[in-house]
């Protein structure tokens, strides 16, 4: 959601990077711009006042505009500036005391609270803590049936409440139940609601005076904006929130609410919801963030990313197999599969410090998705035997794959073409210094690896170049012209 964001700010240091002194006409003209590039990703225009004073003072200093690098002395204090602005350091949540802990989530209907209860709930689970999911939403229709399908679908508990019941009775009811069952974090979805409905304002006010909630989690929508913002602020007065979850951060939103909300409200943003699936619930880092939006990338969300998505075991038992030349068919389309499960490689690159041209360039080409759904397709396709040993494939095998994948023959024949290059590519690696000459990465991301040569960017295992049609008809262009 920050990509326009990050796209002008990136501008704007390019320029100043470009002066071999700085002045401060060119500080100005430059602090300008980012002024303008903030406003228009709709940041409260008071926040973004004192974020441009608070950064024209420091580098207006001597010490910047003495320097032999003062284009780099401005971004670092921009990105300093960015951090603070997006809330500091990273607070996660506070749930000390006896158990059960409890957390309220609150907000406007449609903001997406159900949907963050369970996230929160898995995002417990894998803290080794036990949670408890109370559907206490007693005026939305189908929404404690929706919670119990989704608690369900992680295996996680919840309390049977019906709209019959009153949900301060159901909150007390629960954490009873909670401390029953020996469980140690209740997690109450309340209903949603406007800041300016008093009744239903006072309801949640009673909720909090009887369970004493450890977190109050304010749910906003980041595609509402200043509007986000500007809710938060009554419900904190009512309320006095001890934090936000941003959701529907994977869309086009500019990204106004999450670098406005923590100068508006000083309550800091803790989870950011990045999809619809119960693992799209990412923990706030304020540092990683400035990172991503001047260009810097985020190496440490990635390697959490690969940690979380690979299985460390699985990972090692690959590598022993392509160091022995070993690695299969079934093999590659493993890897394929855990390179899908870190995300499209766009989102990755913007993760990795300097490869935000890279991407920008890519964008006119044919990703490697579609790629990858193609040579899997093809591989499943296959038999079991087939998988493990490809030179079973013949004609007849080569034309039932294709039926069956819905591609050429010579889609499957270049599949294998590229698969056996790579086989003899391992091999000749491998007896060139012995059974540890290839060192495959078993931690961080699992194994795979971005090949840097001209081929497919993305291709796990170090796919080689030529693997999609386009590439090998540009291989057979330049033989032609070899032979002239």
């Amino acid at each position: 959601m920050f990509d326009s964001l990050a796209d002008r700010l990136q501008s704007v240091f390019k320029k100043i990077r470009g002066h071999g002194r700085l002045d401060e006409k060119s500080i100005q003209e430059g602090l300008r711009e980012v002024r303008l590039a903030l406003l228009e990703a709709d940041v409260n225009f008071k926040v973004v006042k004192d974020f441009v004073d608070r950064v024209r003072e420091r580098a207006m200093g001597q010490d910047v505009l003495s320097s032999l690098t003062p284009g780099q002395q401005v971004v670092k204090i921009v990105h300093d500036e960015m951090i603070e602005l997006l809330g500091g350091e990273h607070l996660g949540l506070q749930l000390q005391g006896k158990p059960p802990a409890v957390i309220m989530l609150v907000g406007l209907q449609g903001s997406g609270k159900t949907t963050t209860a369970s996230k929160l709930a898995l995002h417990l689970r894998r803290m080794k803590r036990t949670p408890y999911l109370v559907p206490a939403d007693v005026y939305r229709p189908a929404a404690i049936d929706q919670l119990h399908k989704l608690a369900s679908q992680l295996d996680v508990p919840a309390f049977p409440s019906t709209p019959e019941m009153r949900p301060v009775d159901i909150c007390l009811k629960a954490r009873d139940e909670a401390v029953r069952q020996g469980l140690d974090v209740v997690l109450v979805d309340t209903a949603g609601r406007l800041h300016i409905d008093a009744p239903l304002m006072d309801e949640l006010a009673a909720i909090k005076q009887a369970v004493s909630p450890q977190e109050i989690l304010f749910v906003a929508d980041a595609m509402t904006g200043q509007d986000a913002v500007n809710v938060a602020v009554s419900f904190d007065e009512r309320l006095d929130l001890t934090g936000v979850v941003l959701t529907k951060m994977e869309g086009d939103a500019r990204g106004g609410a999450a670098l406005s909300i923590k100068s508006v409200t000083g309550k800091p943003i803790k989870f950011v919801g990045m999809g619809e699936k119960a693992s799209d619930l990412e923990v706030f880092h304020p540092d990683r963030v400035a990172s991503r939006i001047l260009g810097m990338g985020d190496i440490l969300s990635l390697i959490e990313k690969a940690q979380g998505s690979i299985d460390q075991q699985e990972a090692e038992a690959l590598q022993q197999k392509m160091q022995k030349a070993e690695f299969n068919l079934e093999d590659f389309r493993i890897q394929m599969r855990r390179l899908r499960k870190l995300g499209s490689l766009e989102g990755m690159l913007k993760l990795i410090p300097g490869m935000g041209d890279l991407r920008k360039q890519m964008g006119e080409m044919k990703m490697p998705e579609k790629e990858m759904g193609r040579m899997e397709a093809i591989i499943n396709s296959m038999t079991p035997m087939e998988r493990k040993n490809p030179k079973l494939m013949n004609a007849g095998r080569k034309l039932r794959v294709a039926k069956g994948s819905g591609v050429k023959v010579q889609d499957v024949n270049a599949l294998l073409k590229n698969f056996e290059q790579m086989q003899k590519m391992m091999k000749k690696m491998t007896a060139g210094g012995g059974p540890g000459a290839m060192k495959m990465p078993t931690g961080g991301l699992g194994g795979l690896k971005m090949p840097t040569g001209p081929g497919t960017p993305g291709l796990p295992a170090g796919m080689p170049a030529g693997t999609t049609r386009s590439m090998t008809k540009k291989k057979k262009e330049r033989r032609k012209k070899k032979r002239r």
